[in-house]
């Protein structure tokens, strides 16, 4: 069997946990492979709301194994308050989620590193959500990370040369911080990881792949935000593209089959950076209040604009993409005329390649299309499409070169269909 990767070609937020939900039911495993709880999944069903920030949003299809993979950052203490949320809602998770010991530990003390850094950045900040996972990151890359597996054996030990070093940092920077006021609720954390499975998981999934099951690898985060293809340095500190799944979770590029991209008809941006299409006007205020554009674990008003064709053709070549899906059709009912971006002015220079960088100097090429200005929430196949979307979508497949599988038209897993099967 092979391992299918499902992940965002935008900035983030593009509605990845709501696919995987949906295509749960369809494998047997689902897997995170990067990230940490930076990520906000929001899923919806039966009249109930749920975030995820580090758990596989797989975990609520019953009888699925969900594994958070080497590839991860994992945060103790907010760890403990997600698994009690959902715990909290009637889902029991000990049986079901697996934790690779390799995934890394976010510390008490990489929280306060990853603030002060921003503090010092002064106008040049990063936008971060302050959670650490940068400094986690950098302590992995540095070969000063603590894992999973640690807590296991002689941890207290290790965790004390840990902190030692990040406070030799934080001292050295003037910054004030308490310490003793985060270490309470995360070792209560790493009390709560132990309750749970903690695997080899490179073992575990290329076992299960000998053994016939499917395999499905969520990523977080987007392309665009990729450490080494993103728009550097307004990116996260992973490799949020198809080939992080291999690093991130352990298994051959050989064992990837199909590639997922997913997208808005839209773009959103959180935090600072570069965004060509960004709407600072009415009509991109107009968006984020239909699309309810607003972080899921930091509340943070999400930037808008239009599509950004020339970012989405760079992200599937990257990935490899195999099938689209798009994302918040429903949120362009409304809308008159719709922009698509198609090219890129760069110093006079127009280009349809995404650049080594793109700034405030980089001016979108738009093509018009006509809005559809039809309500597409209630429907429930592809031949309740209005004219005006199906040019859309038409126009898209021919720019991007891959059909459009599914289009979500709200944000329940019910508002999902299906355009063709395989």
């Amino acid at each position: 069997m092979k391992v299918d990767v499902i992940l965002g070609l935008q900035w983030g937020d593009e509605g990845k946990g709501k696919i995987v939900d949906v295509l749960t039911p369809s494998y047997d495993l689902v897997a995170r492979f990067q990230g940490g709880p930076n990520a906000g999944h929001t899923l919806e069903f039966e009249g109930n709301k749920y975030i995820l920030r580090s758990i596989p949003s797989g975990i609520f299809q019953g009888g699925k194994i969900n594994i958070i993979g080497n590839g991860m950052v994992l945060d103790p203490d907010l760890f403990k308050a997600e698994i009690d949320s959902l715990e909290a809602s009637g889902h029991g998770l000990t049986d079901r989620l697996y934790i690779s010991r390799k995934a890394h530990l976010i510390l008490p003390t990489h929280r306060l590193l990853d603030q002060a850094y921003e503090t010092q950045k002064g106008n040049s900040k990063i936008g971060t959500t302050g959670k650490g996972i940068g400094p986690a990151y950098t302590d992995k890359i540095s070969r000063n990370g603590l894992r999973i597996g640690d807590i296991e054996e002689h941890f207290e030990e290790k965790y004390k040369q840990a902190i030692a070093r990040h406070e030799a940092i934080l001292h050295s920077m003037n910054f004030e911080y308490d310490l003793k006021a985060l270490e309470s609720d995360w070792f209560k954390g790493i009390e709560s990881i132990k309750r749970f499975k903690l695997i080899d998981s490179e073992h575990f999934i290329n076992e299960a792949l000998k053994s016939g099951k499917k395999v499905l690898a969520e990523g977080a985060q987007g392309t665009i935000l990729d450490i080494d293809f993103g728009s550097y340095p307004f990116v996260t500190s992973s490799n949020t593209v198809c080939a992080g799944a291999c690093t991130g979770l352990g298994v051959a590029p050989s064992a990837i089959g199909e590639v997922y991209g997913i997208f808005k008809a839209y773009c959103t941006r959180v935090g600072s950076g570069p965004f060509p299409t960004e709407l600072t006007d009415s009509t991109g205020q107009r968006m984020r209040e239909l699309g309810h554009e607003y972080g899921s674990v930091t509340g943070r008003p999400r930037r808008c604009g239009w599509i950004d064709l020339v970012a989405l053709k760079y992200a599937i070549m990257i990935n490899g993409v195999t099938q689209l899906i798009m994302m918040k059709s429903d949120v362009m009912d409304d809308f008159d005329t719709i922009n698509l971006c198609v090219a890129y002015q760069i110093n006079g220079v127009e280009t349809e390649d995404f650049p080594f960088e793109i700034n405030d100097l980089t001016r979108p090429i738009y093509a018009e299309l006509p809005g559809w200005k039809t309500d597409m929430t209630k429907m429930q196949s592809e031949n309740e499409f209005p004219e005006e979307f199906n040019a859309y979508l038409s126009f898209i497949e021919e720019v991007l070169g891959v059909k459009v599988k599914m289009v979500s038209v709200g944000a329940d897993r019910e508002q999902t269909i299906v355009r063709y099967t395989d």
